[in-house]
């Protein structure tokens, strides 16, 4: 597969009108009854329309990750599904010894039949699948990047990078983008040793970047942008990008300076002395989003 610029891609012709709708759904896979969360936009165009499915952090859940990283505006602005699954014991298998690992759960498996359900059952788009995630799903989005890059399009990791000892590796680009506060106090910000139940040492945010840009082929070095603390949260933010001019494809990271474990413009969920600070600086699903429609899949 390789990526093309969606901004090349015409606007298909508005047919016909629909409510919103989010429902509370389930597939069985490998035995087990496997819950999810949708939400459909209003439906203006015959189109298929993108996927984000959005994975919750370890604790969570599927529908309240659809209100923690709420791109609900967003999609029924421009349209598009979302989709929050729930991970077994509230976690995923991203290769760490977490609950769902410890089960067995086939988490990759999971999350490529539920893009399947999807695109077969509300006209979803394949060439148009991205992954994000918090934390453990982060980490699961990292997993799915490498073990499921033929049917994603792009991916977004808020709060995680990539564990090194895992048996997956990056092969094949893919345009990523990760986003961590450098006093995020569960997963660190330069790497090593993992502060959870899961353990284990992880990449740090700049050696992740620089080991996707590697396999995506890109400039060595970043473009650097600097985001001022315009909220006056004590946070700022670091943008460097690396990209390959001749494929289209970006590695981009946001250094959180002074933020925690958290989703930029999200909810302060947690006390600050647990999860650290929220920064207001950006918005991350816009971000996001921003980053994933610029790709496709095409044969």
């Amino acid at each position: 597969m390789r990526y093309v610029s969606l901004f090349l891609i015409s606007f298909f012709t508005i047919t016909a009108f629909a409510q919103p709708q989010q429902k509370n759904e389930h597939i069985l896979v490998d035995g087990i009854s496997r819950q999810f969360v949708t939400y459909i936009p209003s439906i203006i165009s015959s189109a298929k329309l993108p996927i984000i499915i959005s994975l919750h952090g370890r604790l969570g859940t599927g529908r309240g990750q659809m209100g923690f990283a709420d791109f609900r505006a967003l999609a029924q602005k421009d349209k598009f599904i979302i989709v929050c699954p729930s991970g077994i014991n509230r976690s995923w298998n991203d290769g760490r010894p977490t609950p769902a690992q410890e089960k067995g759960i086939n988490d990759v498996k999971f999350i490529d039949h539920l893009i399947t359900y999807i695109i077969n059952t509300y006209n979803g788009d394949s060439t148009r699948v991205y992954l994000t995630g918090m934390s453990n799903g982060g980490f699961m989005s990292s997993r799915l990047a490498c073990e499921l890059n033929y049917r994603i399009a792009a991916i977004a990791v808020v709060g995680a990078s990539m564990a090194e000892y895992v048996s997956y590796h990056p092969t094949k680009a893919m345009p990523v983008m990760y986003i961590q506060g450098t006093k995020d106090p569960l997963v660190p910000f330069e790497g090593g040793e993992i502060k959870s139940s899961a353990g284990g040492a992880v990449y740090g945010h700049e050696a992740i970047l620089k080991l996707w840009a590697a396999i995506d082929r890109c400039s060595s070095t970043p473009v650097t942008t600097n985001i001022p603390d315009n909220a006056n949260d004590g946070t700022s933010i670091v943008r460097e990008e690396y990209s390959n001019p001749k494929t289209g494809v970006k590695v981009i990271g946001y250094t959180i300076t002074n933020g925690g474990h958290t989703w930029p413009d999200g909810s302060q969920y947690l006390p600050k002395f647990l999860v650290g600070t929220v920064s207001h600086n950006m918005n991350a699903c816009e971000v996001i989003w921003n980053f994933f429609k610029g790709y496709k899949l095409v044969d």
